[in-house]
């Protein structure tokens, strides 16, 4: 029976890359995106190029508000196009950075980053709950920047410690269900995030490559392969592990 997935944040970077490697293994998806709804019909379409099916989908992560009626839709959306009730798997993809000092990060972007990074993955994977076959598989996106301290991203890196802790108490929690929770910590990859700052400054790129074990900055694949076998039959046995994927960055 095919699996379905939902990443949320799969129109770009580490989301479609996930997007993409599990449609490489014959899983559904479903796209979520906030705003280029042009971006993730271009990713449906690599999708089904793979050979499996995906639908795009709007959501704001930030505004719990809206994740009642994105649940109803969600419902409506597997019952009309793969007659069922339930999906597999909850990639809490979907993010954003600030980079500002402790001293100087702003209460505006410090709940800017709760709403998104903590607040929103714990309610919308609550509302996305009865949703989720049994025996599902829930991965929440963290970040190296939970072990790797680097000036600037305190908030940042706070709520991701605080979803590295949900994780545990949803694995706690779920096992009733058979449902594994794990987080997924990246290292610096070469992505949009912070305008490309990793991806287009190659002095930052290279200074990030002098400390990474093996020698270069991570890309896109390298992190969206790794949740996509974390979620293969292969992995079905762990359950509430931070699994850093990081090329060995500051060790």
């Amino acid at each position: 029976m095919t699996k379905i997935a939902l990443v949320t944040g799969s129109s770009r970077g580490l989301g479609k890359s996930t997007a993409l490697n599990l449609a490489k293994k014959g899983v559904d998806v479903i796209v979520t995106y906030h705003r280029n709804a042009e971006e993730a019909a271009k990713v449906v379409a690599e999708i089904e190029a793979f050979g499996a099916k995906a639908v795009a989908l709007q959501l704001d992560t930030a505004d719990t508000k809206t994740f009642d009626s994105f649940a109803g839709l969600v419902q409506r959306l597997l019952k009309d196009q793969w007659q069922t009730e339930h999906f597999d798997f909850l990639v809490n993809n979907a993010g954003t950075g600030v980079h500002s000092s402790f001293a100087e990060t702003t209460e505006e972007e410090f709940d800017h980053l709760m709403n998104i990074h903590l607040k929103g993955v714990f309610f919308l994977t609550q509302k996305l709950l009865p949703l989720i076959n049994d025996g599902g598989r829930i991965v929440n996106v963290s970040t190296g920047l939970t072990r790797i301290v680097i000036s600037g991203y305190a908030a940042y890196a706070s709520m991701k410690g605080a979803v590295e802790t949900l994780t545990l108490y949803m694995a706690k929690e779920l096992g009733s269900r058979r449902i594994a929770v794990n987080a997924v910590a990246p290292g610096a990859i070469e992505t949009d995030f912070r305008g490309g700052a990793v991806r287009d400054n190659p002095e930052m790129n290279k200074q990030i490559a002098s400390i990474t074990a093996l020698g270069r900055v991570g890309l896109p694949d390298d992190v969206g392969g790794a949740i996509a076998s974390l979620l293969s039959e292969d992995n079905k046995w762990v359950n509430a592990q931070r699994i850093e994927v990081s090329g060995g960055q500051s060790i």
